[in-house]
């Protein structure tokens, strides 16, 4: 399998020929679960106070039955509350029946041979135009995929080099794309959280210091090393696949990757 490849201006350059991650099957069901389990790994653990709801003097009646009214405890004492059903879970302010406990376990594991083989699902899966648009991303003039460009572009920092080479490259209506998004309503705008960025491009480099700089302030573009590459880059929400750009180096330390179905991927070759 073979891709062209891009200098910065657009201009094609010479073929090279893809590794064997690139002829793993597509596994959309495997990329979620090692999404999931990967992404449990940034949770923090939720509790709930002992006593909290119950920090009030509520009791029932004794003997509860007899008096006309429900069993449930209320406020005893003075004050605007009195009367009031407290303590419990199914009232106002009370209780939760079954809080959350710090205790639990949230963090998931899953099997490395499994976990790598997502890995190279959602690498392969970048190959695919057709599971690129299916994301949403605008990628009509774009000409191949896997989309690869020379390692020059390693050497850009600033903002307005790195702009012509979406322009080259007709990787700026994707970043555009998510300029016009809808504002969300309700507890999100209290909360900070009035507009959603999504994702856009994902530059795969051996060097990320450089470009990383050049692209901080572009919408959902992202800058990551080829030996950090996890499938929380390539598949964002568990959803496949991410518009990514790989370098020529960036190639060479994928082609290092070693899982147990590469070798028979090599031999159907």
């Amino acid at each position: 399998m073979k891709a062209k490849t891009f200098s910065l201006t657009g201009t094609k350059q010479e073929e090279i020929e893809l590794p064997p991650v690139f002829l793993t099957p597509f596994r959309k069901d495997v990329i979620h679960r090692a999404f999931v389990n990967l992404d449990s790994h940034h949770y923090q653990s939720q509790g709930r106070h002992p006593t909290a709801g119950m920090d009030v003097v509520a009791m029932s009646n004794d003997p509860p039955t007899g008096h006309g009214k429900a069993r449930i405890a209320r406020i005893r004492g003075g004050g605007p509350r009195q009367g009031e059903g407290a303590g419990v879970s199914q009232t106002r302010g009370g209780r939760q029946a079954h809080p959350p406990t710090s205790e639990k376990i949230i963090y998931k594991k899953l099997n490395k041979k499994e976990n790598r083989f997502a890995l190279c699902s959602a690498i392969a899966a970048t190959a695919s135009k057709d599971i690129v648009e299916s994301r949403g991303h605008v990628v009509e003039k774009v000409e191949s995929f896997p989309l690869v460009v020379s390692d020059d572009i390693e050497n850009i920092s600033k903002a307005k080099d790195i702009l012509k080479v979406f322009d080259a490259l007709h990787l700026t209506p994707d970043i555009k794309r998510l300029e016009s998004r809808k504002a969300r309503s309700g507890r999100a705008v209290i909360r900070g959280r009035k507009t959603k960025t999504g994702k856009s491009i994902l530059f795969v480099t051996k060097d990320a210091k450089n470009l990383s700089k050049a692209c901080g302030g572009f919408l959902g573009v992202d800058v990551v090393n080829a030996n950090d590459l996890s499938i929380l880059d390539l598949a964002p929400g568990s959803q496949p696949i991410r518009l990514t750009v790989y370098t020529k180096s960036a190639i060479a330390e994928i082609a290092k990757i070693k899982s147990t179905h590469l070798g028979l991927m090599e031999i159907l070759q």
